[in-house]
């Protein structure tokens, strides 16, 4: 069926068609400049390789959409729900995560060819579409787009790691902070809602929408700045164990920890490794590829602290605050836990959030590697407060 057909019968499944396969092209974009020996690098056990990230996403709309609802659909390779199942226990075994680096097969072919096929099934699906797969297409493509900010912080942490620096986004143009001094500006504070309560679609953590409680408070104008971060470090932060979490300062010794990871020191000069490749250190762009441990040391050394995650979202609405989404994660000072009234979907689906509600911290706003469209200011990113890879930074807060 041609697009303008499917536009005539249904302007939703239009739009589904349209945004579909939108997002799946710009997986491909992002994955243009890798080869197929690029793609099968695996530099962590966090990480996953390229070509993972792209089968994975894909087995997510063959798994969850086009098998219970696609009459006669021909699943493309029984074995790949053992290979790229990434944590559904519902669904079944899967081949450990640590493991996927050792996966030279399928070839990156195979997975193109796979990406096609299902392609070309949600396509047919996506012309007359039951009514209750619409969330799950909506579902799919939020995880897709998830999945492309992994492949970009994936690869450079792969890429970090090779002496010839190449650029995981050729052409990669580094944001730029808004301009102007960092000043604290004062927040009101009292009985406010916080969670999404839309129609638009949100993640399962991101409800229900609910009231806090916030006394006034302060948060600081702009996110925190490379030179910012250069003051710390002339100031022996890094070696200063009353400004850490205990946990935090046995980490900083066990991997030695003396500036933000990607940051390298030659001749008096810092560079950081980027996207893009190597390049000299903006001072002025907001610092990013912290932890926790050090955006809360930071915070402390600063005479300042980390806001809460209730104290991020009410403040999205007050004048003179600037760099929400578009630059780094930001850091809060809240536990990743449910909502009050939070309930997990049923089945696999309702494994995608919910069981990781124990041990991480909560980010907020978005970064650089946030795909277009996919940033919002209820939104809940989470991770243990030691990882470092993603575009995490942290802006300040006070009490008033």
């Amino acid at each position: 069926m041609s697009d303008s057909a499917v536009s005539a019968e249904c302007p939703r499944a239009a739009d589904d068609f349209d945004r579909y396969h939108r997002v799946r092209a710009h997986t491909e974009a992002l994955a243009a400049a890798l080869t197929a020996e690029d793609q099968c690098l695996q530099s962590m056990p966090d990480a996953s390789p390229a070509k993972w990230h792209r089968a994975h996403i894909t087995w997510f709309f063959e798994q969850f959409i086009l098998v219970p609802f696609l009459p006669g659909y021909c699943v493309f390779d029984d074995a790949f729900q053992y290979l790229f199942n990434s944590y559904y226990e519902a669904v079944g075994p899967r081949h450990p995560r640590p493991m996927r680096g050792l996966l030279s097969r399928p070839s990156v072919i195979e997975i193109t060819a796979y990406r096609a096929h299902v392609d070309a099934a949600m396509t047919r699906l996506m012309a007359d579409p039951p009514e209750t797969v619409a969330d799950l297409i909506g579902l799919g493509l939020q995880h897709e787009q998830q999945h492309q900010e992994l492949l970009v912080t994936d690869m450079l942490h792969a890429f970090a790691q090779n002496p010839l620096a190449p650029a995981v986004l050729p052409g990669w143009r580094e944001p730029r902070g808004a301009p102007g001094p960092s000043e604290f500006v004062a927040c009101a504070g009292g009985l406010l809602e916080i969670g999404h309560g839309g129609e638009d679609f949100c993640f399962d953590n991101e409800a229900p929408r609910h009231r806090v409680f916030l006394p006034p408070y302060r948060l600081c104008s702009h996110l925190v700045r490379n030179r910012d971060m250069l003051a710390f470090i002339a100031d022996s932060g890094y070696r200063a164990p009353t400004l850490w979490m205990s946990d935090g300062w046995a980490r900083v010794q066990e991997a030695g920890w003396c500036a933000p990871l990607y940051w390298r020191e030659a001749d008096g000069a810092w560079q950081q490794m980027t996207p893009g490749g190597l390049c000299p250190l903006d001072p002025d762009a907001p610092v990013r590829h912290i932890s926790w441990y050090e955006a809360d040391a930071f915070a402390r050394w600063a005479g300042a602290r980390l806001p809460t995650e209730a104290e991020w979202e009410a403040a999205t609405g007050c004048a003179g605050l600037h760099e929400w989404i578009g630059h780094v994660w930001q850091w809060t000072a809240s536990a990743y836990g449910p909502y009050p009234g939070y309930h997990p979907a049923a089945g696999a689906i309702g494994e995608y959030n919910g069981k990781f509600m124990a041990n991480q911290m909560v980010l907020r706003g978005s970064s650089a590697a946030t795909p277009p469209g996919h940033a919002r200011t209820t939104y809940r990113n989470f991770f243990h407060p030691d990882r470092r890879w993603q575009f995490t930074g942290l802006r300040l807060a006070r009490d008033l």
